[in-house]
């Protein structure tokens, strides 16, 4: 494998000792999700004094429970939204290149069970490679009942006719998330996971900066900044309302949460490198079964959600839906035995709030830039594939309200994310040593690099967490640095109290594995 620079370490003590320094910031970010984390990379990278803070974990939210798909938005064509799907297709590319040890090309294919299937779905995935051009990942395809079979052997094959075959991505979505945080603070941006925003100050009607607050010591921080930047996904509209009452405005909610389900089950309900994909289900939704880290991951719900829950829990509706739907295409059906894993996102859905004059805005169905009377700039919505696109539009939205000088930098189109390497294995294959990319020999040098925990996660793995991945908690090491908790709660429970005492030896503070042992029982339990 290739080798990089040496990693950058992520000692807790120093990163809070630079936060309280008295200086001023170009930008402050608000949020280390997807979003924020590249607004973060984007600024520092044109040179910008960038400090980003997170009050929980970078990708706790949103950003960890992807369906893990870097695609283009084939829904988007049938609704003529051209220039999305465009845009999508664009920097589905550019991750893939950016990040190939995270990111790679993935095969879908859409059964037939009806003869006009295959044609009308066809016709529209050929706009889609047309659309992509030189950046398309592979020439879709036509089946046979024999070729759709082969691609799915578990398939349904009762009344099959046949399908279609089209490329689009997927992606390890907490492991990018770490790699964003960790090349922005190779382009020189602090960051900091477990420290809260906790106010902001406006001085004379104008933001120019906020109030922070260590997590874990309760230690409080002061940071100024020409640019605030609110990255805080489904939640947008906490900093927004506080804003707005600093200046005796009243805020409309901007966000609309929907809540996406996934459940995991063994790789031998779909043994196969090949994505199923039906468009249609019976009540008109969309049906993933999606090879990901050697299990299957089986959604999407898309339902309307109310309380803004870090850990929300699924509907029962939700759960049955999945089960059943997949019972009808694969010939062995999951049942709730057969869950592995089960895991609960919330979307940052935009819907169109009034601006300061009262007057409704169109906003973009993908994601929205709002700048304030004072100067906070938000930005929500949005999906992964597009994380770099919306970090640019946020950047445009600061120089042009004045907030910023226009500068460039390092083209972040052309940026290779820390451990950026070509792989030969693949995103489907069970985890291991290979996902760290070049960084693969800085692992191995680490004590206990042949002593593995179990789910391809070994001793070395767990400190270089530590040391050079901001892990902070059991949580953090075992549902983001390693995925065990999304991919099988059962195991990812037993190997708890080893990675617990390994991160009280790096790190000298309470690994909460309390805690952590009663979030897996939260990722196996089915509602009633």
């Amino acid at each position: 494998m290739m080798t990089e620079a040496p990693p950058v370490a992520t000692p807790r003590q120093e990163l809070t000792d630079r936060l309280s320094q008295a200086r001023h910031y170009d930008v402050a970010v608000i949020g280390g999700g997807a979003t924020g984390l590249g607004v973060a990379l984007d600024a520092a990278a044109r040179g910008f004094s960038v400090v980003l803070i997170e009050s929980h974990d970078f990708a706790k939210g949103t950003s960890s429970r992807a369906t893990k798909l870097v695609h283009g938005g084939v829904r988007y064509l049938a609704q003529g939204n051209i220039s999305l799907v465009r845009e999508a297709l664009r920097e589905r590319t550019t991750l893939l290149a950016n990040a190939p040890h995270l990111a790679q090309p993935l095969p879908f294919v859409m059964p037939s069970y009806k003869f006009w299937e295959a044609p009308f779905y066809g016709v529209g995935l050929k706009m889609y490679d047309a659309l992509a051009g030189k950046a398309g990942l592979g020439p879709t395809e036509f089946l046979n009942r024999n070729e759709t079979l082969a691609c799915l052997p578990t398939l349904q094959a009762r009344g099959l006719k046949g399908g279609v075959k089209y490329w689009d991505g997927q992606f390890d979505d907490a492991r990018l998330a770490l790699a964003l945080a960790r090349s922005a603070a190779r382009q020189g941006a602090l960051l900091v996971n477990y420290c809260a925003a906790t106010g902001l100050i406006h001085e004379n009607g104008k933001l120019v900066g906020l109030h922070a607050q260590d997590q874990e010591t309760g230690r409080l921080f002061v940071l100024k900044a020409s640019c605030v930047v609110n990255a805080a996904g489904v939640w947008v509209d906490q900093l927004r309302i506080q804003d707005g009452q600093a200046l005796g405005r009243e805020t409309a909610a901007m966000v609309a949460p929907s809540q996406g389900v996934h459940i995991v089950v063994d790789r031998s309900f779909l043994p196969t490198d090949h994505a199923l994909l039906i468009p249609k289900t019976a009540d008109g939704r969309v049906l993933f079964a999606v090879p990901w880290l050697g299990k299957i991951i089986l959604g999407t719900t898309d339902t309307p959600r109310h309380d803004l829950a870090r850990e929300p829990l699924p509907f029962k509706e939700e759960v049955d839906f999945i089960l059943r739907e997949s019972a009808r295409y694969l010939s062995r059906a999951p049942g709730p035995a057969d869950v592995k894993s089960i895991w609960v996102g919330l979307r940052p859905l935009v819907k169109p709030p009034q601006d300061d004059a009262g007057n409704t805005q169109a906003l973009s169905r993908e994601h929205t830039v709002l700048v304030s009377k004072s100067g906070l700039v938000t930005v929500t919505g949005g999906k992964w594939t597009t994380y770099r696109a919306m970090a640019e539009d946020v950047m445009d939205k600061c120089f042009a309200a004045g907030l910023l000088p226009a500068r460039t930098g390092v083209e972040t189109s052309q940026l290779k994310l820390v451990g950026a390497c070509a792989s030969d294995r693949k995103l489907s294959d069970a985890p291991g040593l290979h996902l760290y990319g070049s960084e693969a020999a800085a692992v191995l040098s680490l004590p206990g690099a042949a002593c593995e925990l179990g789910g391809g996660l070994t001793e070395a793995m767990v400190r270089f967490a530590a040391r050079f991945e901001y892990a902070r908690s059991v949580e953090d090491v075992l549902a983001r640095r390693s995925r065990l908790l999304f991919l099988d709660a059962v195991l990812a429970r037993s190997v708890a109290p080893e990675v617990a005492v390994l991160l009280q030896q790096e790190n000298g503070i309470d690994p909460q594995l309390e805690a952590f042992l009663a979030l897996c029982a939260q990722y196996l339990s089915l509602p009633d």
